[in-house]
């Protein structure tokens, strides 16, 4: 089951460090994006499952990108998004996750970290995901005698 990852950072070298570090897992898509204006039109066109996102951007920033998404988000169920960022603020930490990201990672990245982290989150919108599908049927069959899904 391949995972598609959206990487949103405005420095292409952040970006390409980013996919260097995930291309040897064969079960992802990645897809980069540059240009933050274009971070919400992606987002809707590549329905990632995961989106790794640079806090300190030109507008529209990390915190203005996850606020856009928030409803997005939400309507998908759960869509793991991790912010990056050299800023160690508790304020730009506590902004990021009040505002719905799932976990926060500090610049310079570490390859290992990174993958554990990406691994873990997908792994739980996969149960997310099977749950949903699984309530879905569950659903359908309710109410007719005889039938299990």
């Amino acid at each position: 089951m391949t995972s598609r990852v959206l990487i949103v950072d405005d420095e292409p070298a952040n970006a390409l460090l980013l996919e260097s570090m995930l291309a040897d897992e064969p079960d992802l898509e990645l897809k980069s994006v540059t240009d933050s204006r274009l971070a919400e039109q992606e987002f809707l066109e590549f329905e990632p499952d995961i989106v790794l996102l640079d806090l300190h951007m030109p507008k529209p920033d990390g915190i203005e990108i996850l606020t856009r998404l928030r409803s997005a988000r939400e309507s998908l169920g759960y869509l793991p998004v991790v912010v990056l960022t050299g800023d160690t603020t508790r304020l730009a930490r506590n902004s990021a996750l009040m505002l719905g990201a799932d976990d926060f990672l500090l610049k310079p990245l570490e390859r290992e970290e990174v993958l554990l982290r990406v691994r873990n989150l997908l792994h739980t919108r996969r149960l997310y995901t099977e749950l949903a599908s699984a309530k879905e049927a569950l659903e359908r069959h309710e109410g007719k005698p005889g039938k299990v899904p």
